[in-house]
């Protein structure tokens, strides 16, 4: 049983012809609504995470489901699939469980919320939007525990459900809900605020169908659709080979012990349409690190990959999802089975960008970028103030950013779309903390003719005591380099107490005691360079150095001498470079700093980190004084 539509007047739209400046009229017009919808979430929810760091993704959809404008790609075919009910004038839905809607959302912290759109008692179009609530329950501060085994241990879970009904909230089912959150106030502003974007988008859809008539707005988005996938058909046709390739990558663990774990796709075209395969993906995790991969979101990631490479001015959404296939086995790591824990998808998450730059940029490597989006690092502190008022921060970190063929990756930048940072202003103002240090890391970004970003250092100064959660990856495996370019740092973490002591702290752990005037560093991972790094220009790599972006040793590995003052030496310059290319081994397309194994040594010789005996673990990962 699927989702029953119910409409007063039945009178079926039509297909019309529209002109082109009707056309574009519309499609800048949905743009703005779009847009709208995030002006509103921003101005009104109370969260930092949604109304600071903009943690949230809206969409319009015509009235099959399908995203016009959006972020990525509709929630709603998942939705309609599996909820079996009545859809009526009025209705607005809520679901945070992403087993109910087949991964539409990726965890429970995320409040999806999906409004049919009516006009005139028809159906036109739908809007939706989903938002990142801090705290939903659960074991842990934050709801995203690393030890979680059940998704019923990471908080409140709630099926599809009519929130409002015909117009009517549905109070008592929303106090349930909120009362199981520690921040029900937080919590729902951003329900309200989610929800009246949603009623921003319906209000301009309604504007635009009275102004154009029903049948010329219900084309119009077909046409916009079909546009999409006539331009995607020429990509895929010119870009995607036969043959098959192949790419993986790895999550280094899962904050029990275990990894790393295996993320494998194999890619190949038949006829218009590409398969991507992940069958060759490691089994799913007993911890939360499990990512549901809903497949429509993992067409919207290679579409926008595609868009973005060979034509940017091609206006991304559904259309073109009939030219895609993706095959995730039941059971691995990107379709888990019900009840497994899925709050730290994150990190998976991040990794399947890396994966489809891999695979795609195969067969055109001068236009590939290298790894960098990696991982969203997470940050939680909490506990008691003096004046016994509960306080809890969540923040997400970013990492540097990949070198590009078309230039330096940003330093400590977010690649999620319209993601800014938490200003510190804030953070210090609600916050028992204080922000010591915030800086880029030092040669951290690795070597390239364009160079990878670098990572940042974020020290937080603890006011109070209380707990703290860190949730990042790349500590062990590196963001790979291509053409050439050198992989970037990997992440880490150090925490110097109080008593003048100091300690590694693991890439992803909870329930960290913290005491007043304890000091973490917050090192996040720099993005993989582009290019042979000895053809960057010396004027390059002087600027670099003179900016604190790369230091004097770190010059050598672009072939630059600069002797102790910091002068540059011209001559010491061109004998190396030319040394450097005649010693070094044929320049392979990518670079990711050795194997598993001997990434695993080279991280227990630096870190401390033991693995134990069976080959899937990493090591119970214990406290090193350093």
């Amino acid at each position: 049983m699927t989702a029953q539509l119910i409409e007063k007047n039945t009178t079926p739209l039509q297909k019309v012809a529209v002109d082109s400046v009707t056309l574009d009229i519309i499609e800048n017009a949905l743009k703005n609504a779009r847009f709208e919808m995030d002006a509103v979430l921003f101005r009104t929810a109370m969260s930092p995470g949604i109304r600071e760091q903009h943690d949230e993704f809206p969409l319009i959809a015509n009235r099959d489901g399908k995203m016009v404008v959006g972020q990525f790609g509709s929630f709603i075919h998942g939705f309609m699939s599996l909820y079996e009910g009545t859809i009526e004038e009025g209705d607005i839905f809520l679901t945070t469980d992403p087993y109910s809607c087949n991964g539409a959302i990726s965890h429970a912290n995320d409040w999806l919320v999906l409004m049919p759109i009516y006009k005139d008692h028809r159906h036109i179009a739908w809007s939706a939007m989903f938002g990142h609530m801090t705290d939903i329950g659960g074991k842990v501060p934050g709801s995203l525990p690393t030890d979680a085994r059940q998704i019923y241990e990471e908080g409140i879970v709630v099926p599809p459900i009519k929130i409002y009904k015909k117009g009517i909230l549905q109070e008592d089912i929303l106090k349930l809900i909120l009362h199981n959150c520690r921040l029900p106030h937080w919590n729902h502003s951003d329900f309200n605020a989610i929800v009246a974007a949603c009623r921003t988008a319906s209000k301009r859809c309604a504007e635009l169908s009275e102004r154009f008539g029903d049948d010329v707005l219900y084309s119009a988005m077909d046409e916009l659709l079909e546009r999409n996938k006539k331009a995607m058909a020429h990509l895929i046709m010119n870009a995607i080979p036969e043959e098959k390739r192949y790419f993986e990558d790895y999550i280094c663990d899962d904050g029990m012990g275990m990894g790393p774990y295996k993320m494998a796709c194999t890619m190949w075209r038949e006829n218009e349409k590409v398969i991507f395969d992940f069958s060759q993906t490691d089994p799913q995790s007993v911890g939360s690190i499990n990512f549901y991969l809903n497949e429509e979101m993992f067409k919207m990631f290679c579409g926008v990959f595609m868009i973005m490479v060979f034509d940017p001015q091609i206006m991304f959404n559904d259309g073109f999802y009939d030219l895609m296939e993706v095959r995730i086995p039941p059971g691995s790591l990107l379709k888990p089975k019900h009840p497994a824990a899925l709050s730290c998808r994150t990190h998976a998450l991040g990794r399947v960008f890396d994966i489809i730059s891999g695979l795609l940029g195969q067969g055109a490597p001068d236009l590939m970028c290298a790894a960098g989006f990696s991982d969203s690092p997470h940050f939680m502190y909490s506990g008691y103030d003096q004046q016994g008022e509960w306080y809890q921060l969540y923040q997400i970190g970013f990492g540097g950013i990949p070198g590009r063929p078309f230039g330096d990756g940003p330093d400590g930048h977010s690649l999620w779309p319209s993601f800014t940072n938490v200003p510190n202003e804030f953070l210090e103002s609600y916050f028992p903390l204080r922000i010591e240090t915030y800086e880029t890391i030092i040669d951290s970004g690795g070597a390239g003719l364009n160079r990878g970003g670098n990572g940042v250092r974020v020290g937080y100064r603890f006011l109070e005591d209380g707990e703290i959660s860190v949730h990042d990856d790349r500590w062990l495996t590196y963001p790979w380099g291509v053409n050439g370019g050198k992989p970037g740092a990997r992440s880490r973490k150090v925490l110097h107490k109080a008593d003048g002591t100091s300690q590694l702290v693991a890439a992803k752990c909870d329930r960290v005691k913290v005491m007043k005037n304890d000091l973490l560093l917050f090192e996040t991972w720099g993005g993989g360079g582009w290019g042979d790094p000895l053809d960057r220009a010396i004027e390059r790599v002087t600027a670099d150095v003179n900016k604190g972006l790369v230091s004097i040793r770190g010059a050598l590995n672009y072939g630059v001498v600069f002797d102790e003052q910091g002068a540059l030496d011209v001559e010491k310059s061109a004998v190396l470079r030319l040394k450097l290319k005649e010693e070094r081994e044929q320049v392979q397309l990518f670079d990711k700093g050795g194997s598993i194994e001997e990434l695993k040594e080279r991280c227990l010789a630096e870190t401390g980190f033991a693995p134990p005996s069976s080959p899937r673990f990493m090591g119970a990962k214990k406290d090193l004084l350093v």
